[in-house]
Parts: C-alpha cells; sequence; structure tokens
C-alpha cells in the first residue's frame, strides 16, 4: 500500500500536518537560501576567474530566471512522481548543480550550476505550496500559508548573512555548500512524511521545447534590463536582445494556448480572484527580491558596511517574520484577505518611505527598524495572497494555480531585482553629472572643501606636488557618494509607489470576492 495521505495520517494522528509542514520547509528554506546567498560574493567571483561584473551578474541572473521557470515543473513532478518521489528527485538534481557550483573552473560552468540550482528551487516552492495545503483542513489554511510564507521570505533574507560571513572567514566556493545540511535532512524526512502517487495514472507528456523558450525568453528579458544602460538602452544590440525576448515569451504564450497540458494553464487567469492575487504576487516578489538586495547594497556602498555587518541589518526582521507568520496565517482565515494585503502594502509602503530618507549618518539600528516595518507588511501580504489564490481554485487545479502564482511572483522578482538595479544606476549617473556640473572655481563649499583638504594633507606630512590632486580626488569621492546615496534613496521611493499602486488589483480581490460571495 503506498503511503497516500489518508494512511500517513492514520500512522502520526493529526502532528502528521507538522511533519509535512517541516519536512517541506526544510527544502525549501535550503533551496531559497541559494537565491541571495551568492549576491555577496560577485566581486570574489570577479576577482577569482578575472571577469567584470557585465559577466559576473550572471551568477545572479542565471540563477533566477531559471527559478521562475521551474515554478511550471511542479504540476508535472506531482502527476509522473508524487510528492514524495518528486521532492526527492529535486533535492538530487539541487546538490549535483552545487556540486557543478562548487568546483567550476570559469564563470560558464558556475552560471551552469546556478541554473540547475534555479530550476530546483523553483520547482520546489509550489510543490510544497500545495502539499501543505492538501494536509490542513480549510479553516485552518491561512495558517498553513503563513508559516509556509515563513520559508519563502526568512531564506532571501539570511542569504546575505550567512553568505557574508563565509566569504569573511571561508572562500566563495563556501557560500554554495550551506544549504547542503538542510537539503539532507529534507531528503530523509521526506522519504517518510512526504505523500506518495496512489493513482497509476501515466503522468501527461512534458513540454521540454516550451519550458526551453520561456526560459530562453527570460534570459533576453533579463539581460536587457540588466544591461541596457551600459550597452544603450536603444543600441542595436539592447533592441535585438529585447524583441528576440519579446518574441520568445510571445510564442511560449501562443504554444500554452494551444496545448492541451500547459505549462501555464492560462485558463486560471479567467477567474477574477486568481488574477487579482496574481497581480498583487507580481509586486510582492519584486519588493521582497528588490528590498532584499537593495538594503544590504546600500549600506556597504553608502554606509561603509563590511558583508557580515550589512547581512545582520536583516536579521532582526527575519526572527520577527518567524514569529509573527503563525497569526498573520490565522488572520488570513477570519480576516477578508483583500483588507489584509492592503493594510500589508501600505505598510511596506511606510517602510520603503523611511529607507528613503536613509544616507551615511543613518543609526544601525535604524535601518533595521526601518527593514523591519516593511517586512510586517510582507507578512500580512503572503498567506493572504496565497489562499486567495488557492481558495478560489477547484480541487484539480490546485497543483497549476500553485505553479501559477509562484511563477508569476517570482517573475516579479526577478524583474524587480533587474528593474531597480538599472533605475538606481540611471539615476546614480544624472546626480553624478549634475553635481559635477556643479564643481566649478565659483562653487564657494567646493572651494572650502577642497582647502580643508589640502590643509589636512599638509599637516600630515604628504608632498606638496600631491595636494592639489589628492584634494581633487577626494572631491570627486564626495561626489559620488552623494549620488550613490540620491540614486538607493530614489530606488526606495520608485518601490513605494509600487505598493501603492498594487492596492488597485488587492481592492478588484475583495470585489471579485463579494461578487462570489
Amino acid at each position: 500500500m503506498s503511503d497516500s495521505v489518508e494512511v500517513l495520517f492514520e500512522r502520526y494522528g493529526p502532528a502528521y500536518r507538522w511533519l509535512v509542514i517541516f519536512t517541506g520547509m526544510s527544502g525549501v528554506i535550503a533551496m531559497v537560501l541559494s537565491a541571495t546567498i551568492a549576491n555577496v560574493a560577485v566581486p570574489s567571483v570577479m576577482g577569482a576567474f578575472g571577469v567584470g561584473q557585465d559577466q559576473a551578474q550572471w551568477m545572479a541572473t542565471a540563477f533566477i530566471a531559471t527559478m521562475t521557470a521551474g515554478q511550471l515543473l511542479s504540476a508535472y513532478l506531482i502527476a509522473a512522481f508524487g510528492q514524495r518521489l518528486g521532492f526527492s528527485l529535486l533535492i538530487i538534481v539541487f546538490f549535483v548543480g552545487t556540486m557543478i557550483a562548487v568546483t567550476s573552473t570559469n564563470i560558464t560552468v558556475l552560471s551552469i550550476g546556478r541554473m540547475i540550482q534555479g530550476v530546483c528551487a523553483g520547482a520546489v516552492q509550489p510543490l510544497v505550496l500545495v502539499t501543505v495545503f492538501g494536509v490542513f483542513k480549510p479553516d485552518q489554511r491561512g495558517m498553513a500559508m503563513g508559516i509556509f510564507g515563513m520559508a519563502i521570505m526568512l531564506a532571501p533574507g539570511l542569504g546575505p548573512v550567512v553568505g557574508g560571513i563565509a566569504i569573511d572567514h571561508l572562500s566563495w566556493r563556501h557560500i554554495f555548500l550551506i544549504p547542503l545540511p538542510l537539503c539532507l535532512l529534507g531528503f530523509v524526512l521526506g522519504n517518510f512524511f512526504m505523500p506518495e502517487k496512489t493513482d497509476g495514472r501515466k503522468a501527461p507528456p512534458f513540454d521540454f521545447v516550451a519550458l526551453g523558450v520561456l526560459v530562453s525568453g527570460l534570459f533576453c528579458i533579463l539581460s536587457y534590463i540588466a544591461n541596457g544602460h551600459r550597452f544603450g538602452w536603444i543600441s542595436n544590440q539592447s533592441l535585438i536582445t529585447l524583441l528576440g525576448g519579446c518574441a520568445l515569451l510571445s510564442a511560449f504564450v501562443w504554444t500554452q494556448l494551444k496545448a492541451e497540458e500547459p505549462l501555464l494553464d492560462l485558463s486560471l487567469f479567467s477567474n477574477p480572484q486568481f488574477t487579482s492575487a496574481v497581480a498583487v504576487g507580481v509586486v510582492f516578489g519584486a519588493g521582497n527580491f528588490g528590498v532584499s538586495y537593495a538594503v544590504p547594497v546600500f549600506v556597504q556602498t553608502v554606509q561603509g558596511f563590511t558583508a557580515t555587518k550589512a547581512g545582520f541589518v536583516l536579521v532582526p526582521a527575519g526572527i520577527m517574520l518567524m514569529c509573527l507568520f503563525s497569526f498573520t496565517g490565522r488572520l488570513a482565515d477570519r480576516v477578508p484577505n483583500d483588507l489584509l494585503i492592503m493594510f500589508g502594502l501600505g505598510t511596506f509602503a511606510a517602510g520603503a518611505l523611511l529607507m528613503m530618507g536613509a544616507d551615511v549618518n543613518t543609526p544601525f539600528w535604524s535601518v533595521v527598524i526601518f527593514v523591519m516595518i516593511g517586512r510586517f507588511g510582507q507578512s500580512l501580504i503572503l498567506p493572504a495572497m496565497n489562499a486567495s489564490a488557492l481558495r478560489s481554485m477547484p480541487p484539480d487545479k490546485l497543483n497549476r494555480a500553485s505553479g501559477g502564482i509562484n511563477f508569476m511572483r517570482q517573475f516579479g522578482g526577478a524583474l524587480g531585482i533587474n528593474g531597480l538595479v538599472a533605475f538606481m544606476e540611471q539615476r546614480t549617473l544624472i546626480y553624478s553629472e549634475s553635481f559635477a556640473a556643479t564643481q566649478t572655481a565659483g562653487n564657494a563649499a567646493s572651494r572650502e572643501l577642497l582647502q580643508g583638504v589640502t590643509g589636512l594633507l599638509n599637516e600630515s606630512g604628504v608632498p606638496e606636488a600631491a595636494h592639489s590632486p589628492g584634494a581633487l580626488y577626494y572631491l570627486g569621492q564626495v561626489v559620488q557618494a552623494q549620488a550613490n546615496t540620491l540614486g538607493f534613496q530614489d530606488g526606495f521611493l520608485i518601490l513605494a509607489v509600487v505598493f501603492i499602486l498594487a492596492m488597485i488589483p488587492a481592492y478588484i480581490l475583495g470585489k471579485a470576492r463579494t461578487t462570489k460571495v
């Protein structure tokens, strides 16, 4: 007899629900942790392989793109192998990708390893989500979604911390080994507590061609966003990349409309409640990954924090999320989901607006509090969003709905990071050029600064020939630092504006719920 959900409940009793959550979270946290753990290693990889940032950034981009596409593998894995074998296979393949990344000899091999990791990290999330959703009673599913959301939110926040510590004390290669103990734990527990496939039906054929088209299209779009400011947004290279990406994604949509067993079931979007939840999910993904990227980089480049200290900025917010998610999950069972989402978006926007006022003089704990305010809003959004999307679906479409909303949330995250980085770099360049134009002989503040630096150099015994070049270099550093600060502040402002605009689909979600009732 196969270990179906019913058999496992008889064997373990009501505690089985929590065993499934713990098992699933072990795998999800381990794999999603890898999404941000490598961000702090980009400078080290550039030095190790002798490449520029335009190549080293593919270590992150390759993971994000394939993680987004991997969301669509879940329904097929469940149909073909069942939750238990599918979960175990994902952990095994993730281990293979990790070994490729650890032993890589060039940036190409490293990117391949990251791509393999990304596919597994993407597929495991909806697989665990639909499993957890299925073992809880309808009035407990919001709480379950909250606990599951803890894994999704906590892992990206911990990534920079553990990555920074590993780099400071070991090497950049060791960061890829950190998730493996959790993977091993998930693999062992999964063979006891994840349900097995109970039907003898053969899985539908999987369209690997369509998946390849999707991945290629995503790579093109992300490449255009990441490199447009360097090559020119309307240069031939950029336009070819953009048009190629749009054509590939359009071809993917066309194939899905024609397919009998689509990877992304577009018919789900005919449900207004699901579509509204997905729209919120896109913004949520963009904000979650955008903030997780922007805050550590801000405190390193503007405030001069070490990689380890920068990672610790996110730790208190992560601890808060662990305490809040079971509570906010229960709220999702009792409070209209659209109200929770709108309040969460408003709180999220407030945290981003507070970060907009941060600069080099902002204390460490002030930044921590700003991040915690935003994360509190996120703790309200995720369980309500997932519960709203899945509650509107019939049981036979839960697998596809889970994969669909996770895909769109991850797609928003990929666009969010690349779009935010491109926006901030563009704004920083504009500010830098503007400030440089004001550095003339008639600028009294600049003259006073140059005189002060020259005096300090003279008192320090620096040769007179180096006074003027040294003072001008320092002035240039001050100008660039101010431009960086304002560029980041504009980035946090645009995040806040996007969160506020996302209240529109949240309001539509409430209307759809009311209409259905």
